[in-house]
């Protein structure tokens, strides 16, 4: 064989490897086909917009500054409010509506009262569900086993206590307010949430004076009482790179009684292979962010691939939350092109729906009030 022979035969050879490695991406990328779908009797994605943590007035995304807050964003706080409020004077009508009518005024004023609507707690999800928004929420278990419903793994964030959840009984969560209703964030009596009651449509939070009543983390049975079937949601699993198996069996036991819609998430794809396993029926979801930077660790270079999606193989999800921004990178249109269902996280304007809209199929959205339904 000649040197141009030999030339051919090594093009040839590293054009078999690029179209393999090519075929293996593809397959690591691909969603759970439309068959086997079918057989398993999988659920969609609902087609409406979730509400991040439900409609919440501090926490995620929300201004620390309200006077820098947009027009929409003002309007999505003063709507969040004035659904809690509501809620509110249903569970105790000496409520003062004079009152309520200046705390509205303030938010469109810029100024900043006490938080009635804090991030993943009761009354954020009551608004969304008297809005018709599905919402979208984050587990974590307590000390004592009980599967609770906050983002973080500590309290520092929502409470200024920079304890673990996982250190906590639920007892103990109970007594750490994450935003007082009517009130400052330090004092005020814990509001009771169970048994909730979804009588006409409204959740009672506040049996207490709303003076001094606060929010604290809510159970995920709390929660699910308190939707009861009235929108969608997108439940995450939080944890790190080890499947947390108690938390999946436990927030599974719930999950699997109830009978409104739900789909799950997860960053990581062993949850997502659990249920694969497990519960087949339920659509399932990998969330993903896009990775930027030098690879020089096994941390990192395992980033970059799920950032690249290359871990779909092992939970095979129905959809990827990818990062909205972007959601014109080049696997999420390979997921897309093979079947797969994109949904955005997490829109925070009309302006970046409008830019989102052309990549994404389903919206997760916080700081604006968008059309129930899509």
């Amino acid at each position: 064989m000649g040197f141009l022979g030999r030339i051919a035969r090594m093009g040839e050879v590293l054009l078999g490897a690029g179209l393999a490695a090519g075929a293996l991406g593809v397959w690591a990328i691909a969603p759970r086909g439309k068959t086997v779908r079918k057989k398993q009797r999988a659920s969609d994605v609902p087609g409406v917009y979730f509400a991040h943590r439900g409609l919440h007035d501090s926490g995620s995304g929300i201004e620390s500054d309200w006077s820098q807050a947009t027009r929409d964003e003002r309007e999505y706080l003063s709507v969040s409010r004035q659904l809690a409020v509501g809620n509110i004077e249903s569970a105790d009508p000496g409520t003062n509506s004079d009152a309520v009518t200046q705390d509205l005024a303030t938010v469109q004023s810029g100024s900043q009262p006490a938080s009635l609507t804090p991030e993943n707690s009761l009354p954020a999800f009551a608004a969304a569900c008297q809005m018709g928004y599905g919402i979208e929420l984050d587990l974590h278990l307590s000390r004592d086993g009980q599967v609770v419903v906050i983002h973080d793994d500590d309290l520092k964030r929502v409470a200024g206590d920079g304890r673990k959840v996982s250190d906590l009984t639920y007892a103990e969560l109970q007594q750490i307010p994450l935003s007082s209703v009517h009130g400052s964030n330090t004092g005020g009596e814990a509001i009771n949430h169970g048994p909730v009651s979804t009588a006409g449509r409204r959740a009672r939070h506040a049996r207490r004076s709303p003076e001094t009543a606060f929010v604290h983390v809510p159970l995920l049975s709390d929660v699910l009482r308190l939707v009861d079937g009235r929108v969608p949601l997108i439940v995450e699993y939080k944890m790190g790179r080890v499947l947390d198996r108690q938390l999946m069996e436990s927030a599974d036991i719930l999950l699997a009684a109830y009978k409104g819609p739900y789909v799950i998430e997860s960053f990581n794809p062993l949850v997502l292979a659990w249920y694969r396993r497990y519960r087949p029926s339920v659509c399932r979801g990998q969330l993903a962010v896009s990775f930027h930077g030098r690879i020089s660790s096994s941390e990192q270079l395992c980033q970059a691939m799920a950032s690249s999606l290359l871990f779909n193989w092992l939970g095979r999800p129905d959809f990827v939350a990818y990062e909205w921004h972007s959601g014109s990178s080049v696997p999420m249109k390979l997921f897309r092109a093979l079947g797969g269902i994109p949904v955005a996280w997490t829109v925070r304007s009309r302006q970046a729906e409008c830019e989102a809209a052309a990549m994404f199929d389903h919206f997760i959205f916080e700081g604006y009030l968008p059309s129930a339904s899509q």
